[in-house]
């Protein structure tokens, strides 16, 4: 590629990427339509997009594995229950009617955000639940469908297991974006872009610059969301969801 199309797909990851780790999830919003707009067919664009958000996990995992904030016990649900998720998504994303589920997800998304909204102490502190065989199962049911969504429909989908780990599992906005970068970020990404990877093509020359910005915004996302605190956590996780929301819908 032309070293000027290098330099803007590079701005493009870093911009992306820095308020996705920043916030809890969103790179798609910006990262995923820019290659389609540059000349990626979906499918190959979004195998692209799949292998580059693995370094936006990797950057984010560095960071945060500083600061300790990691379960063992939501580590292990997360992986068991999201990647067969994942793994059946991707299988899927090649028959999926594309513009019925960008709007309804679009309208998922912004729900997120509307509801963390009106929920001003949500995610504030860490109120875990006991983890019984019924929070198990039912957190790992919603762990499973979320990763469905993952897998196929990229845009957005980790802002859905942030919410979820606040929501059902009792965590504070610092925690369960931390658990969503590098679970989602490195390993149910990591699933989606090799089954993507079997079944589609991917631009492979697209990705140095794809990968650098990513790490780098992991990176520097992470570092400002544990700067930030929950507060500005919650408004960034907010801003973004309705953004995404918005863009899904009217395409």
């Amino acid at each position: 590629m032309p070293f000027i199309d290098q330099a803007l797909l590079f701005a493009i990851a870093l911009a992306a990427n820095t308020f996705s780790a920043f916030s809890g999830g969103g790179a798609g919003l910006v990262q995923l339509p820019a290659l389609i707009l540059l000349g990626l067919p979906f499918a190959v664009a979004l195998a692209t997009h799949k292998v580059a958000s693995v370094a936006l996990g990797l950057g984010a995992t560095t960071r945060h594995l500083r600061e300790h904030t990691l379960r063992r016990r939501y580590v292990t649900l997360m992986l068991a229950a999201g990647l067969p998720g994942v793994v059946t998504g991707a299988g899927l994303v090649l028959h999926v009617p594309g513009r019925s589920a960008e709007i309804a997800l679009g309208l998922m998304t912004m729900a997120l955000g509307l509801y963390s909204l009106t929920h001003r102490g949500l995610g504030q502190k860490i109120t875990a639940r006991p983890l019984g065989p019924a929070t198990l199962w039912v957190g790992a049911g919603g762990l499973f469908a979320i990763g469905l969504l993952n897998g196929s429909l990229t845009s957005g989908t980790g802002l859905f297991v942030t919410l979820w780990l606040i929501r059902w599992f009792g965590m504070d906005y610092r925690m369960a974006v931390a658990h969503t970068l590098v679970l989602v970020g490195v390993f149910w990404n990591g699933a989606g872009a090799v089954t993507l990877g079997w079944l589609s093509d991917i631009r492979w020359e697209w990705l140095p610059a794809l990968l650098a910005g990513s790490l780098i915004g992991g990176y520097l996302g992470a570092h400002l969301s544990i700067v930030a605190g929950n507060r500005w956590i919650k408004r960034g996780y907010e801003l973004v969801t309705i953004l995404i929301g918005a863009k899904l819908m009217l395409g």
